[in-house]
């Protein structure tokens, strides 16, 4: 007869089922974690690439109604109007934004705003036209400002990814691809 007692079979699965119902639960905690931050860091890129595109957009449109207005001798558009268009998505990318993406959106606006003024004072000598043309002009550039500091915030590369390495013949999961066979030629 064996010294162990009746009850310490039993016992040592009931601490084992227990041991192996707290790890499920421990894993279980740790997939739940890291699924809502995947899902916060997507969220968050998001919310900065929507606001920053709508902001973007509505900056193009801004400008493209100034160009239009000038090239077709239109009375320029009222301040107002753009800053009721554009409020809004000023508004959420200042919330949203990191500094530097929030200083170049400021420029921007701040250019088409003094654009955008009823009485622009151009030098002496100038055409008030010719002054808001040439403002008009430098909002590429200021965009393009705007552009890289988004560009680095949300780290978008202007590259693709590089190609993943090839495995070697022998060693790879992959079906092999099938070649179509060349006529023989008789």
């Amino acid at each position: 007869m064996s010294e162990i007692p009746w009850w310490g079979l039993p016992l040592v699965a009931v601490v084992f089922a227990l041991l192996g119902a707290g790890l499920a639960v421990l894993f279980q905690a740790r997939d739940r974690f890291a699924r809502a931050r995947a899902a916060r860091t997507e969220r968050w890129y998001s919310e900065r690439r929507d606001a920053y595109v709508a902001l973007l957009a509505q900056f193009e449109r801004s400008a493209a109604r100034l160009r239009l207005a000038l090239d077709s001798g239109q009375p320029m558009p009222a301040s107002h109007l753009y800053l009721d268009e554009t409020g809004p998505a000023l508004m959420r990318v200042r919330l949203l934004a990191s500094g530097p993406v929030r200083s170049a959106v400021m420029a921007v606006h701040l250019l088409l705003e003094k654009v955008y003024a009823p009485s622009v004072t151009p030098p002496p000598g100038v055409d008030s036209a010719k002054a808001v043309r040439e403002m008009l002009g430098h909002v590429p550039l200021v965009m393009q400002e705007l552009e890289a500091a988004v560009r680095e915030e949300l780290e978008i590369r202007l590259t693709p990814p590089p190609a993943l390495p090839e495995e070697p013949p022998g060693r790879s999961l992959r079906l092999p691809s099938r070649k179509p066979k060349e006529p023989v030629e008789s």
